[in-house]
């Protein structure tokens, strides 16, 4: 009976991270290959695309880059998020300054 729970837990583990879509924008060369009608080349393509270019707006985007047409788009649409998934990480702002108290101050009473 154990096992057989095991099984299936397994089995929908294995479902759902199916399913999980891959972000053209930070995918790396591995996970490209995972898509339809992707493989060394057309992966790298897109990688060599976006480090030139900037990331991926729009599922159109990707049909810019060399051996992606419009159905090897369509074959992994399903399985592709693009579209702003990467932006540049902004500086911390700084603290807003604090001003000092001057010594001179009176202290405020309670009622």
């Amino acid at each position: 009976m154990m096992k057989l729970f095991f099984a299936a837990l397994l089995s929908l583990f294995f479902s759902v991270a199916a399913l999980a879509a891959i972000n053209a924008n930070t995918a790396n060369q591995q996970e490209l290959e995972t898509l339809k009608g992707i493989g060394p080349v057309k992966a790298k393509a897109i990688i060599d695309y976006r480090t030139k270019n900037g990331p991926f707006k729009t599922y159109a985007d990707l049909e810019k880059v060399p051996g992606i047409g419009a159905k090897s788009l369509e074959k992994m649409k399903t399985e592709l998020v693009v579209g702003g998934a990467v932006a540049a990480k902004a500086p911390a702002a700084k603290p807003a300054a604090v001003k000092p108290v001057p010594a001179t101050a009176a202290p405020v009473k309670k009622p």
